[in-house]
């Protein structure tokens, strides 16, 4: 049996010779980087990390290793990030602001040193990555509890950006207050969808006479509630946490299962990466039977759908379909030629999730 001190100095050897491999690992992805440079080809290419994370997994299975899958994906895309970034820092737009559940998405994928540029809309995030501000841009597309994020659909219906990679989290609240006694709290700040996730936990705290005042995101109702020593915030831990406003309880939405899928969006297009999903807006002619007639293009295919959902655009209905494939695959290609004038490819990106 090794003593502590021998333990540690094992330790110290280990993360001497960790140093040394992360500069070797470095240097050849600058290679990368200067190869890419003379293309124009992005440095980020979520199917390329998405590939690597999957040999890693496979590989330590068969070592038996202590990692887990969640944490190989931990130490790995913060890696990956810290790459990006040491040959070409770009911003990363988000729906703001900081601590928000967006945020959260976006350091998922991104990792901590990235340059983050928070937004008040969903549209100014569209606006910012069209313009070449920010090189990505991270936006909620639909809630377990709430459905479909209209305000994204519209975006990507307007702008001509392509969805590269999705993202889903669970989406916890905490119930945060500078007030000691439940029963003195008079108003409760947060999103407005916040309020419905959470209406059984309100309820049963004999908060239903409390005010509810909607605010832009559930950070900025963690910033407001600790100005106010009778108020309270629904908001996650971390925006609690960043305005120093004590969290009385944790977890309280109804659905402890509720999830919030994102997409993020740039400027170019992925590889096919053998495990992919495409996101279409379809316009159909108004006609009994179109839906049908065009579902049945993709049936025939043998292509699966994963998603159906119609959707209002300035009064026209549309539908946002998904299906597991990407768009250049053999069996879709000729069906996505054939209909060009209906179907707007949003984009082929790494499936990761099914649905929330």
């Amino acid at each position: 049996m090794m003593t502590l001190d021998e333990l540690r100095g094992k330790i110290d050897r280990l993360d001497d010779t960790l140093l040394e491999l992360y500069n070797e690992r470095m240097e050849l992805v600058h290679q990368v980087g200067e190869l890419k440079n003379t293309t124009g080809a992005p440095i980020y290419r979520p199917e390329r990390e998405q590939a690597i994370l999957n040999r890693l997994k496979k590989r330590n299975k068969r070592l038996n290793g202590k990692l887990t899958e969640g944490a190989i994906d931990a130490l790995f895309l913060e890696m990956f990030a810290v790459a990006r970034n040491l040959e070409l820092p770009e911003g990363v737009a988000f729906l703001g602001p900081e601590a928000s559940f967006t945020h959260q998405a976006a350091e998922s994928k991104f990792g901590a040193m990235s340059a983050y540029l928070p937004m008040n809309s969903i549209e100014a995030v569209f606006r910012e990555v069209e313009k070449g501000t920010a090189k990505f841009g991270v936006i909620p597309i639909e809630n377990s509890s709430n459905g479909i994020v209209s305000d994204t659909i519209n975006c990507l219906d307007e702008y001509d950006l392509k969805i590269i990679a999705e993202v889903m989290i669970d989406v916890h609240f905490a119930f945060a207050t500078l007030c000691e006694d439940v029963k003195k709290i008079g108003k409760i700040y947060s999103k407005d969808i916040a309020f419905g996730q959470c209406r059984l936990f309100l309820h049963d705290l004999g908060l239903d006479e409390a005010e509810l005042v909607p605010v832009e995101s559930t950070a900025k109702a963690a910033k407001l509630a600790a100005q106010d020593a009778h108020a309270a915030a629904l908001c996650p831990a971390i925006a609690a946490k960043l305005y120093h406003l004590p969290i009385r309880f944790n977890n309280v939405e109804d659905n402890t299962h509720n999830r919030t899928r994102f997409f993020i969006i740039s400027d170019f297009e992925n590889a096919p990466s053998g495990d992919d999903k495409t996101s279409l807006l379809v316009r159909l002619s108004n006609r009994p039977g179109s839906l049908v007639d065009f579902l049945n293009h993709f049936e025939e295919a043998g292509i699966n759908l994963a998603k159906i959902k119609s959707h209002i655009v300035e009064g026209e209905s549309i539908f946002f379909i998904e299906f597991h494939g990407h768009k250049d695959d053999a069996n879709v290609k000729p069906i996505l030629d054939k209909m060009q004038n209906e179907i707007k490819v949003l984009g082929s990106y790494v499936r990761e999730t099914d649905d929330v």
